[in-house]
């Protein structure tokens, strides 16, 4: 359980390793944790959930979409994807994201793509290898890790995602795709909470 004022995401991001990257307390706070994950059914009954948290605890979304794909794979780069999307529209570019997933291939591709941005010469520690049918959520994810101030990925079980049921039960928490869109500052505490607008509406007046 989360402690008083902390996010239940950021509590197991900080439990739980980061591939290819150190993670020493002091370094891996982060402003915005997303936990993605993605089903697939040989009926077209998969689906992908999201769940986006600020790291004082709030709420900013959650997704349970049905999803026809071609494998667990697309699944998994595809609930990523979406996820990342969701978080770019509603934070800051200059916010820094901590991204939990319980596929280790997708875990380390991250994190060696983050490394590779880092790089001179843009080399990743290892050969980045996706599996075949993901190259273009793989593209989106990429762009979108990109467009953060920091990013870092941590491989968690799927039994502790807390994503995992809203993919595998799209049709059992559709409820949570009606929840009121928050765009949500983490804070140090409730009282010093902020809200800004969707880029849609930031030139918007009150009166609007």
């Amino acid at each position: 359980m989360a402690a008083h004022g902390r996010s239940g995401l950021r509590d197991l991001f900080d439990e739980s390793p980061t591939p290819h990257i150190a993670h020493p307390p002091e370094t891996h706070h982060r402003d915005y944790y997303v936990a993605t994950d993605g089903s697939f059914r040989s009926d077209d009954a998969g689906g992908l959930g999201a769940v986006i948290e600020t790291r004082d605890g709030r709420r900013v979304a959650r997704l349970s979409v049905p999803a026809i794909v071609s494998d667990n794979n697309v699944a998994e780069y595809l609930a990523l994807h979406l996820g990342l999307d969701v978080l770019a529209a509603r934070a800051p570019a200059d916010a820094r994201v901590g991204v939990l997933v319980d596929h280790d291939d997708l875990a380390e591709n991250v994190n060696a793509a983050v490394l590779a941005g880092r790089h001179p010469d843009g080399k990743p520690p290892h050969p980045l290898r996706t599996p075949p049918g993901v190259a273009n959520h793989w593209r989106g994810v990429r762009a979108r890790l990109s467009g953060f101030e920091a990013v870092r990925a941590a491989r968690i079980r799927s039994e502790q995602n807390p994503a995992h049921p809203l993919a595998n039960a799209p049709d059992q928490y559709a409820h949570v795709n009606r929840e009121p869109e928050r765009c949500v500052l983490p804070g140090t505490n409730e009282s010093s909470a902020q809200q800004y607008p969707p880029p849609s509406r930031a030139d918007r007046h009150a009166s609007d």
